[in-house]
């Protein structure tokens, strides 16, 4: 059925054709029995609107549900990695269109410290960007798409934060990941130990590009992740981390990215 948009947000007709396919079977209803199933594709654009608007989920337009069943269905899909599985496949689609591999070769890691604005237990203070919140760690590809989020503590060290993108994605099975540059925090002894024991099977050349003196510079290689930071904050539900549960943190910037991945695959 053909739905107009009524909030920017909104998915079109052809950008539900890509999703629709890619949500799970119903096998689980927020409502409870007796209740009418609801329309996932308003449930999906309450989701959009909360994570651009950045407002709270009660406050929610009533046009798109019960503001607890689309935060039902928004938590239980976190809760699964279904918000993850979805990137993956729309990440595979959109390298695809642009004539790449469905997976990368290459890719940058950084992260992000951020404030956060609940009373989360997982937070603490980052002393370098004097912060106290959470920190993003971001593994991009080549594109600037993000391939694997973790979200710590803001006083978590930026290389435990590369271990845990590389243990995850490459807990699926992927081999094809070979390079990886990085900024100067992700140097020591104990990471390049790390990195050489992956070597017998993953083969990964992590490539330092360091700023050269003070001031803005765009560094080789590196500003494409700097770009996907960019593009997270224009989700005002990024400006800060209001989550209580990291793994929703997570899910919401993966949110962001299925949403500008829909945009362009529809466009």
């Amino acid at each position: 059925m053909s739905t107009h948009p009524q909030y920017p947000t909104d998915l079109t007709d052809t950008q539900w054709q890509h999703l629709q396919p890619l949500l799970p079977p119903r096998k689980w209803h927020p409502g409870g029995p007796g209740r009418r199933p609801c329309e996932r594709r308003q449930v999906i654009n309450g989701i959009l609107y909360v994570t651009k608007s950045g407002c709270q989920w009660a406050m929610m337009p009533t046009q798109f549900g019960r503001w607890k069943t689309v935060y039902g269905y928004f938590n239980r899909w976190s809760q699964q990695g279904v918000w993850q599985q979805i990137l993956e496949v729309l990440t595979q689609q959109e390298r695809q269109r642009q004539g790449r591999q469905p997976t990368p070769s290459a890719g940058s890691v950084d992260s992000q410290s951020i404030k956060t604005a609940t009373q989360g237990e997982t937070k603490g203070y980052d002393a370098g960007k004097k912060i106290n919140g959470r920190k993003r760690h971001l593994l991009v590809d080549t594109l600037g798409l993000i391939i694997r989020v973790l979200v710590t503590a803001a006083d978590e060290g930026d290389r435990e934060g590369l271990m845990g993108l590389l243990t995850a994605y490459f807990s699926t099975g992927i081999k094809r990941l070979k390079k990886l540059w990085v900024d100067g925090g992700y140097s020591g002894d104990p990471l390049k130990t790390w990195v050489a024991g992956l070597k017998a099977t993953h083969k990964i050349d992590l490539e330092v590009v360091a700023r050269q003196g003070p001031g803005f510079a765009v560094l080789p290689r590196r500003w494409v992740v700097e770009r996907t930071f960019a593009w997270l904050l224009n989700y005002r539900r990024h400006s800060k981390d209001y989550e209580v549960l990291t793994r929703n943190s997570e899910a919401l910037i993966q949110i962001a990215m299925i949403h500008l991945l829909l945009r362009r695959l529809a466009a």
